[in-house]
């Protein structure tokens, strides 16, 4: 059932997008507008968010050796571009997650539970990230941009990120919590759920790491923005740095939602809807979406590089234990 409603809401989300977009846009002036892109500012993009992979791979980093889990951080840099590559088949963001947690945990046996709860909680503290990061661009366009129509959007998240930091955190939560646990035994799955459970609750004692994770993590959002900025400067949209601090965090949020593959025709009519509302042209506006699908496709590369080596050299080499 859960298969069949991610299907149909995939099929109707992308085909209300792809409808949305052949409305607004001319085919053969998008074309015009993409042949005349300045590739210097795309560079500038594709160098932002590779650039900050590494930072995503420290923080993972952190999370794991709270529970014993010890990577190098060339190798979890690795998995995450990997994470990339499967991305680009797999519905949005998610499904690069669950290939991390599967190579992680075939390197560290018995450690499944944990290196879930770390990917989840990484991407539970960059949801808590972007939201922040979009509360402060909201604050920044008062005054300045009408940005109204999507304050719904952030709320929403807003309000997702504080019930799954109380179900997760809140000691008042589990007898909640343990109204599941029938329904869990009888799937047969009380054992791993209470085991994912425990190793996130258990970052409840680590407030400072919690704290400095969140800061790591907003900063990297802070810096991903301006990719979108060059992107929109690379098809001659010349609107100011803030309002990408508006409409960044938005659009991040946006790509989480499961029911798109990679964003498909979605990040191309959030762009179009957002920028038409500050006078940008449809065709440019999804140029410059079209140029952040190049961008964030960018990232899959050097996992595509890794996955042939690895591929040709007969698999990814053995974990090293030292001691």
């Amino acid at each position: 059932m859960r298969r069949t409603t991610r299907i149909v809401g995939t099929i109707v989300l992308t085909g209300a997008a792809v409808a949305y977009l052949v409305w607004k846009i001319d085919l053969g002036t998008t074309i015009d507008v993409l042949r005349e892109a300045d590739l210097w500012w795309f560079a500038l993009a594709v160098v932002i968010m590779v650039g900050t992979v590494p930072a995503l791979s420290f923080r993972w980093s952190l999370l794991l050796r709270e529970h014993g889990v010890v990577e190098r951080l060339s190798w979890l840099t690795r998995a995450y571009f990997v994470a990339y590559t499967a991305g680009q088949i797999l519905p949005t963001s998610l499904g690069g997650d669950a290939v991390r947690v599967v190579e992680t945990a075939r390197r560290n046996p018995g450690r499944t539970a944990v290196i879930t709860g770390t990917v989840v909680l990484e991407r539970g503290l960059g949801g808590a990230a972007t939201v922040l990061l979009g509360a402060i661009g909201f604050l920044l366009s008062i005054g300045r941009y009408d940005v109204t129509g999507y304050i719904w959007l952030e709320g929403a998240f807003v309000f997702g990120t504080l019930l799954l930091a109380y179900l997760f955190f809140a000691r008042s939560a589990r007898p909640l919590l343990r109204r599941s646990q029938p329904l869990l035994e009888k799937l047969r799955l009380a054992g791993p759920a209470r085991a994912f459970y425990e190793a996130i609750h258990a970052y409840r004692a680590r407030p400072r790491l919690l704290y400095g994770v969140l800061a790591l993590t907003f900063v990297v959002q802070a810096i991903r923005v301006l990719a979108i900025w060059a992107v929109a400067r690379a098809v001659g949209i010349e609107l100011g740095v803030r309002i990408y601090y508006v409409m960044g965090p938005l659009l991040f949020l946006v790509m989480l939602v499961p029911f798109t593959l990679n964003g498909f025709a979605v990040r191309e009519a959030f762009f179009v809807s957002f920028l038409g509302g500050f006078g940008v042209g449809a065709d440019q506006a999804f140029a410059a979406g079209f140029l952040f699908f190049l961008v964030t496709a960018s990232l899959a590369l050097p996992g595509a590089v890794v996955m042939v080596w690895e591929g040709v050299r007969g698999g990814a080499r053995p974990r090293v234990e030292h001691g």
